[in-house]
């Protein structure tokens, strides 16, 4: 774990693992796997977080703390993320295979778990919807803060004009190879604006700053063309399971707009929150709301193991 993360304390301050393990991806990537909570009951039902872009297991802290009273929670670090080394290949196609291993690795053979995923995690399960090893294991689906095609052209990070101006300025600013270097007040600053809603409290950014500059540059830069050309509109169509959608009304990375074409688009949409005034950061921002979905798509689509 890198020594910015390892220095957050409070409330966001990433728990200590029950489990750690490897999970092998197909191309051979090895992923860092935690798994929090109950992961002696088998009566607990499993949940497993995928973060997004730039961001760790660190990530699903305050979730993890609330959730492991009675669930096993499987959190993952995206592949040169976190402590999961750089892999050449950075695919949505990755992203899927990814997903299969960590579920193949931490859940019994035909064991349901709700999963969730923020921003670039959503669409990791947006990318494995039609994958034996996801349709084996997911139970229901919460994507938070994410979309699945045209995030550059609608990014509002700059306040400027829709147009091919925009687009080129907010594709330059967001696949920037510079170092985003120490966290200070105006590192804070940046960071807040570009991904948080304005009443985000000092913890919450500086937990984010934190996990964000932890990132590696290079694959900060790598995964950010994936995104420039992301195109999953057609996976979103082969998401069966019942799944509902959480945004922030102050999301300038992801906003709402892509929210509600997830909905309409969608076969199986079971609910929908727009939260006001917040940003893109939303279990973040927004942990207690977050959790909540969480708990509710548990309570009504959790599949307990067989013989627990």
């Amino acid at each position: 774990m890198s020594r910015l993360t390892r220095e957050a304390a409070g409330p966001y301050a990433p728990p200590a693992a029950a489990r750690e393990l490897t999970a092998v991806s197909a191309d051979g990537a090895r992923l860092h796997v935690e798994v929090h909570g109950a992961v002696d009951d088998p009566a607990a039902p499993a949940v497993v977080l995928a973060h997004g872009w730039t961001c760790s297991t660190a990530f699903w802290a305050a979730q993890i703390r609330d959730l492991a009273a009675g669930h096993r929670v499987v959190v993952y670090d995206q592949r040169g993320h976190g402590r999961s080394p750089a892999s050449p290949a950075c695919s949505t196609d990755a992203l899927a295979d990814d997903l299969e291993a960590v579920l193949a690795a931490t859940l019994a053979p035909g064991e349901k778990a709700v999963l969730v995923g923020h921003s670039m995690g959503g669409m990791t399960l947006m990318a494995a919807s039609g994958r034996a090893g996801f349709r084996a294991h997911a139970a229901a689906v919460l994507l938070c803060s994410t979309g699945s095609s045209r995030l550059v052209d609608e990014s509002l990070v700059l306040p400027m004009r829709a147009g091919r101006a925009r687009t080129w300025l907010t594709k330059k600013v967001l696949g920037s190879r510079a170092p985003l270097g120490p966290v200070t007040p105006l590192a804070r600053r940046i960071l807040r604006y570009g991904t948080m809603g304005s009443g985000a409290a000092p913890a919450m950014v500086e937990a984010c700053a934190r996990i964000v500059h932890a990132c590696p540059r290079q694959v900060r830069h790598s995964w950010s063309k994936v995104l420039d050309l992301l195109d999953l509109d057609h996976a979103v169509r082969e998401l069966h399971v019942p799944t509902a959608v959480v945004v922030g009304t102050a999301d300038r990375l992801t906003p709402a707009v892509h929210a509600r074409s997830l909905v309409a688009a969608l076969p199986n949409c079971v609910g929908s929150t727009e939260l006001p005034g917040i940003g893109h950061m939303t279990p973040i921002e927004a942990p207690d709301l977050v959790t909540a979905r969480i708990r509710d798509l548990v309570a009504t689509y959790a599949v307990i193991k067989e013989g627990a």
